[in-house]
């Protein structure tokens, strides 16, 4: 097998002054990106609260997934976990730096459990303490919250539907956009309306137009005979999520439609016009000539499309605030950075989410590549 022929002097020397170029960028990239996501990383380690940010402890990987006693439970003056257990209205302390636990329900007879290599005994008797420890101890950590992957699924699938709906009616609008018609030049500035608007106005104006008594929806639908009663949109657990998809589809398919027709404007004429010839029929010059060609393009899109709705958070948020049905990722790491001060753990969903958003994002690059390999 013959070695790869060296590079050329000249191809090196572009290739050093490419890389000379490109190091301002790096250099601010590392300090505005890099910087943020390692300390994110480094916190969700800790323990660290917003008021304990210079005193918080190292604690692993238990915001992420742990088992023992929950850690909203531990008192850093005291050093040691409080424990209630509700089935048996009893009372525990476990000290943290010697394990031992001990049932402080009655002062006068403190029950004592020592930490052993196979699990907590009775001091007193030496029997196994298995079954109170079962009950204290639990799963905890991002990974171990219901909540979270349920602000997984409904990020998921926000992100899916959304995107699929953006990119069938962006190739739709562009593909009207595109042809010859008198006042085509303000109709393509009328559409890039909904997304020049700022997520957080259009997400408010909609609230309002969403509202149950006051909101233009219901008043539209009643009229059309499409509803007999008025709806509560974002109130309403049957209803809060196809009203935050709408309203994304709403504002991000000109976007879309953006991409999409920049590249049917670079496409060559020769094989339309050979088609025509030929007496193709026009929907099927869309499938085999069309839409391989502004194949990357249209994956590019969805690309951006798809890593902005992953972390969708200021939509959710205005539209609808703290509710399970629509909570994603991002108002899932907020809440608990924020409402609950808990910084290590809201940390560590917010690095979660990073990853999930970097394998997202991998994923769709190979399947790009494949089809075009295949194509």
């Amino acid at each position: 097998m013959a070695a790869a022929p060296a590079a050329s002097a000249h191809t090196r020397v572009r290739v050093r002054t490419a890389w000379l170029f490109l190091a301002p960028m790096l250099v601010v990239l590392s300090l505005v990106a890099g910087w943020p996501l390692l300390r994110t990383i480094s916190l969700s380690l800790t323990d660290a609260t917003l008021n304990t940010l210079d005193e918080a402890r190292f604690v692993g990987v238990r915001n992420y997934l742990s088992y023992g006693p929950p850690l909203d439970a531990y008192d850093p003056d005291d050093k040691a976990y409080y424990l209630y257990d509700e089935g048996a209205d009893r009372f525990y302390v476990l000290d943290e730096a010697t394990g031992r636990l001990t049932d402080e329900t009655d002062p006068d007879a403190l029950i004592v459990y020592e930490r052993q290599p196979g699990g907590y005994v009775d001091t007193a008797t030496g029997a196994s303490a298995d079954a109170v420890t079962d009950r204290l101890f639990v799963w905890s950590g991002v990974l171990a919250d219901a909540r979270w992957w349920r602000a997984v699924w409904n990020t998921l699938f926000l992100t899916v539907v959304s995107v699929s709906l953006e990119v069938v009616l962006g190739v739709v609008i562009a593909l009207a956009l595109h042809t010859q018609f008198k006042g085509r030049g303000l109709l393509r500035a009328a559409v890039l309306i909904p997304w020049a608007i700022p997520t957080v106005v259009s997400a408010k104006m909609w609230h309002w137009m969403y509202h149950d008594n006051f909101g233009v929806a219901n008043e539209i639908l009643l009229g059309l005979g499409l509803i007999s009663e008025r709806l509560a949109w974002t109130a309403d657990p049957d209803l809060a999520m196809a009203a935050v998809i709408f309203v994304d589809v709403w504002k991000t398919t000109p976007f879309m439609a953006l991409l999409v027709l920049a590249a049917l404007q670079m496409l060559p004429t020769e094989c339309y016009e050979a088609a025509k010839i030929d007496g193709i029929h026009p929907i099927a010059v869309f499938f085999r000539v069309t839409l391989p060609l502004i194949w990357p393009a249209l994956l590019v899109a969805v690309i951006f499309r798809a890593l902005d709705a992953l972390r969708i958070f200021d939509l959710i948020y205005v539209l609808t605030p703290n509710t399970d049905q629509t909570m994603t990722m991002s108002v899932y790491a907020r809440q608990h950075l924020i409402d609950f001060q808990n910084v290590g753990f809201g940390s560590a969903a917010s690095t979660t989410l990073f990853f999930i958003i970097a394998l997202a994002t991998i994923l769709t690059l190979m399947v790009g590549r494949f089809k075009a390999e295949a194509d």
